[in-house]
């Protein structure tokens, strides 16, 4: 099946480039045509310029006058803009052409020059005698199918662009669903075992060992319950609930801090916290453990590029409308590429990862939550902080 898509494939880009080289070939093929017509029709005009001058030399009487027939043949160029240069008087005259080019000298030269690069210039002759010589140019009409092959490729890149960008979207959306897919499956996988954790755990609680020990198991456990939840929901809709933004922070900073190494000094940042007090809450809406896992993402991240050692802040900022989490680390920095791309599906500057982690904060916050999040600064070898803005719920 795959082998037909791609015959199928390859032979519509086929018919497609043979349909467009049949239309170009007729359109140049229809333009030659035009300009072997206007040639013609300006040869039959040199004649009737022929016949005038031949009763001006003979002095030819009126029974034998043929200037009826020449006049109306010269009257009868309507289109075709020329300028007719009598040698013996030294006159330019001219036709379906602006009088203010045959009086500028430079401007008559200048379109002479242009109508000789269109077509060859035709000369007047009486018994072998040189009279006067006409250029001509293009029709209004010719002038206008010559840009027609240019607006026909466009059409046509246009038209192919639009294909491709639809063929990317469906492959993006298909991998979405696919990576989707994959992210419900683990949860569901991990599901099984983690009910037989969870019922050791409630044994080892009646056994007399340290509580302590259980204690931690049970942190453990409830973490992947949380991880669990989190693959879970991915792909689908989640539920934004009214929480305060300070505590859900609170709450995963003690988390990470107190499960990674010492050597990262972790430090929390509330507006208008005291000791003496507990903080003022920030009511937003979101789904706590979607954000959670952003948070760990942008932490991870933040340890990663500080090769882990350094420092990692997390503070939280206000004004009347929006709340702002900014993680900020002392690591190596980015470049203004890489802080343009480090959101993209994919990408990483790590010699190992999938380049996920961030991508999905990007759809957590943007997509899921309605917020921003972006690279508010990075300096080289100082550090990067990274800004997410939800709106405040009243």
């Amino acid at each position: 099946m795959f082998r037909q898509k791609t015959l199928f494939r390859w032979g519509f880009i086929l018919a497609s480039l043979l349909i467009v080289s049949l239309i170009l070939w007729n359109t140049y093929d229809f333009f030659n045509q035009l300009k072997e017509k206007e040639r013609a029709k300006m040869e039959i005009w040199a004649v009737a310029q022929e016949e005038l001058q031949a009763m001006a030399q003979d002095q030819l009487d009126d029974r034998n006058n043929p200037s009826t027939t020449a006049l109306t043949i010269i009257q009868s160029n309507s289109t075709t803009p020329m300028i007719l240069y009598t040698l013996k008087e030294n006159i330019y005259s001219g036709r379906n052409i602006d009088e203010k080019i045959l009086d500028n000298e430079k401007a008559r030269t200048k379109k002479i020059k242009q109508f000789a690069s269109e077509y060859e210039p035709i000369e007047v002759r009486y018994k072998d005698r040189l009279f006067a010589i006409i250029y001509y140019g293009n029709s209004p009409l010719i002038n206008k199918l010559k840009f027609y092959p240019a607006a026909l490729i466009l059409m046509i890149f246009l038209f192919v662009l639009a294909i491709y960008l639809f063929y990317q979207t469906s492959k993006s959306a298909e991998q979405n669903r696919l990576w989707a897919g994959m992210a419900k499956e683990t949860a569901h996988q991990i599901g099984t075992p983690l009910s037989s954790l969870i019922g050791w755990a409630e044994i080892l609680k009646s056994e007399n060992i340290n509580q302590d020990y259980v204690e931690e198991m049970g942190k453990d456990i409830k973490r992947l319950e949380t991880i669990t939840e989190r693959f879970s929901k991915i792909g689908s809709i989640p539920k934004l609930e009214h929480c305060d933004l300070v505590s859900e922070t609170r709450s995963s900073f003690h988390y990470l801090k107190n499960r990674t190494s010492k050597m990262i000094d972790f430090q929390l940042n509330i507006p208008e916290s005291q000791i003496e007090q507990p903080p003022k809450p920030i009511f937003v809406r979101m789904n706590p453990q979607l954000f959670s896992w952003t948070l760990e993402n942008l932490v991870k991240n933040g340890i990663d590029a500080m090769r882990g050692k350094g420092k990692i802040t997390i503070s939280i900022e206000k004004n009347a409308k929006y709340a702002f989490v900014r993680v900020m680390d002392t690591g190596k920095g980015l470049t203004k590429s890489e802080a343009r791309r480090i959101f993209t599906p994919g990408y990483t500057t790590k010699k190992r990862g999938w380049g996920l982690g961030l991508s999905l904060a990007k759809r957590i916050i943007e997509e899921y939550h309605k917020g921003k999040i972006h690279v508010l600064k990075s300096v080289p070898n100082q550090g990067t902080t990274i800004e997410i803005a939800l709106k405040i719920d009243s």
